[in-house]
């Protein structure tokens, strides 16, 4: 309140003034608290939902639909739904999130999240193209060359022939 106000207010008003004020601060603060808690079990939900969504998508059309599906169908960032599947796949219990932030329990679980402020954030340079499809290159290669058949090492061999002839040039 600004000084014109409390002193026109009697003595006795601004004290139930000050006192209802807080009775309201205290009385949202209970109540953010509690929606707070409602928000976290949504997201854990979600996180379960999308777990399991996950499965049945990578089963039915393979590893690489599942971003698709997320693009598609999926309203929040890919981020957000890395974030809630990891809320969902490592507390089992909803209660465990109880009083806590979205912030604090993403820190507990050891899930980075974007600074408060733009001042406390750091620019990282994005990842180049080349070492992004690298990375997807080599997830999607078997490990093990005997685990192989003759006929998808031929198939191998001749789709990756052209890309080998031109890095090859870049390690010799």
């Amino acid at each position: 309140m600004s000084n014109e106000v409390q002193s026109s207010l009697p003595r006795s008003d601004s004290a139930n003034e000050i006192n209802r004020l807080h009775a309201e601060a205290e009385k949202l603060r209970a109540e953010s608290r509690d929606m707070l808690h409602v928000a976290l079990v949504a997201a854990w939900k979600a996180g379960q939902l999308l777990l399991a969504e996950k499965r049945s998508v990578r089963r039915t059309m393979g590893p690489g639909a599942w971003i698709l599906w997320l693009e598609r169908h999926f309203v929040g960032t890919p981020r957000t739904a890395q974030h809630y599947m990891r809320l969902a796949s490592t507390v089992a219990d909803v209660s465990f999130l109880q009083g806590m932030s979205l912030r604090q329990v993403y820190f507990s679980l050891g899930i980075a999240t974007e600074p408060k402020s733009p001042a406390c954030s750091v620019m990282l340079r994005p990842v180049p193209r080349h070492a992004t499809l690298a990375v997807r290159l080599l997830a999607l290669l078997p490990t093990r060359s005997n685990s192989i058949s003759p006929e998808m090492q031929r198939a191998y061999w001749q789709d990756f022939r052209p890309l080998y002839e031109r890095l090859r040039l870049l390690f010799e």
